[in-house]
């Protein structure tokens, strides 16, 4: 009877209480620090594209929403001939940004994806692509990577130590 009432009092406090009620057009809410929201592809600081189209990302949804092509230019640097995220499925985990080697993929506190139509809720790389770096600005994959492009050999990256000749090995 005593946890009914207790009940009941507290009930009564807080419906005459005053609302806290954000005005959403005009004023923002608070948004927590990790907040993971809309999801962009960012670029290295030369301007060309992180995504790599290494399937990490796609293989790493576990609502499967992320779709991609590779493709290779001239210069032998890979690059997703078209990525496409349906956001109608995505459950803003944030795994395909954990998994991405290159920080290509990015969680952004973005969180107006409202849409009417379910077919505006998929996204192509050309919506996705933002013009900037993201949270990590001086990252460049293909400069530390031990991959030969645009005239670094293999192993010629900053921290890469020399190729091994692995017949060397052999007893």
């Amino acid at each position: 009877m005593i946890s009914i009432l207790k009940g009941l009092w507290i009930m009564l406090t807080h419906t005459f209480r005053r609302r806290v009620t954000v005005q959403y057009p005009t004023e923002r809410p608070a948004m927590p620090p990790r907040y993971r929201g809309r999801i962009v592809l960012t670029r290295d600081p030369s301007g060309a594209e992180r995504c790599v189209a290494c399937y990490l990302c796609a293989a790493a949804c576990p609502v499967d929403c992320i779709a991609l092509q590779a493709a290779e230019d001239e210069s032998g640097r890979r690059y997703p001939e078209f990525f496409r995220i349906n956001f109608s499925r995505c459950i803003f985990c944030g795994f395909c940004e954990e998994a991405c080697p290159t920080d290509a993929i990015q969680l952004t506190p973005d969180f107006e994806l409202g849409e009417y139509v379910r077919q505006n809720l998929v996204y192509e790389k050309e919506h996705l692509l933002v013009s900037g770096p993201g949270k990590y600005p001086g990252y460049d994959f293909y400069r530390v990577a031990g991959a030969a492009v645009r005239g670094k050999d293999k192993g010629g990256g900053e921290e890469d130590l020399p190729p091994v000749d692995v017949h060397s090995l052999m007893p």
